[in-house]
């Protein structure tokens, strides 16, 4: 299927790894241009390499850390500069440490705010002028499934990451209008090497049992995840927005 994207310029933060990753290939076989950011330099060239394989129009390498909100104006604005416009925003980025809510203090709510809600929102705002220009535009948060759903083992994110659905449904009506949808993204459990870091020596045995209890008899793997994101940019998802849309297999039961 056609998703009408090529050509359209696409911000992705985070796009070495994972889910990232995932979702600017899908972009780049659209056809999008894609500007990508991350941390690391060589890893950056590595996956602009594939991108421009997968068939992405033109690729653009930014070192940045997604937390650091005046880096993050910048590469919005170099991107606008070295491609004219920016029509998609993916906004990507690690999530804070798991375990209950009572393991952690004050400073560590804090610090979840600080890496999983506030660097979305510095990208989001830095990108609105530019979206706003454009007269189009497709703003993804990704946060997960606990978005939706508590689950014990992973407390911050529990409370922290709803802020985005709140976040992303409090732009809607300002930015309808102006044909900018923005939507959230909850990913459940996806076969990532951040997972697998997590899980350490008994990854592969934690994933197949976490895998047996969702609907769909396995954890995600990244494509799966990367093609929602393409189509919620594309044309067919026009008026999709305001949404949170769960890419877990099936695992979160909750009704609303």
């Amino acid at each position: 299927m056609d998703l009408g994207i090529a050509g359209r310029v696409a911000l992705v933060a985070g796009a070495t790894s994972g889910l990232g990753r995932a979702a600017a290939r899908a972009l780049a076989a659209e056809g999008c241009a894609l500007s990508i950011c991350a941390r690391d330099p060589d890893r950056l060239a590595a996956t602009a390499r594939e991108l421009t394989a997968a068939g992405a129009g033109k690729v653009g390498t930014y070192a940045v850390d997604i937390g650091d909100e005046a880096a993050v104006a910048g590469w919005v604005a170099q991107t606008a500069r070295d491609f004219g416009a920016v029509h998609i925003v993916v906004s990507n980025g690690g999530g804070p440490p798991p375990g209950p809510v009572d393991a952690f203090g004050l400073d560590g709510y804090r610090t979840a705010v600080e890496t999983a809600l506030l660097p979305h929102i510095g990208l989001t705002l830095a990108a609105l002028p530019h979206l706003r220009a454009a007269g189009w535009g497709r703003i993804l948060l990704v946060a997960s499934e606990t978005v939706r759903q508590p689950i014990p083992h992973y407390g911050l994110s529990s409370t922290v990451r709803p802020g985005l659905l709140g976040f992303a449904r409090s732009l809607v009506t300002s930015l309808g209008p102006g044909g900018i949808t923005v939507n959230v993204l909850a990913p459940g459990y996806h076969d990532t090497p951040g997972l697998r870091r997590q899980f350490g020596a008994d990854a592969d045995a934690r994933l197949a049992e976490i895998g047996a209890g969702i609907p769909l008899g396995r954890v995600g793997d990244a494509a799966d995840f990367g093609a929602v994101v393409a189509f919620l940019a594309g044309r067919p998802a026009a008026f999709v927005t305001g949404t949170c849309l769960l890419v877990d297999g099936g695992a979160t039961r909750g009704i609303g």
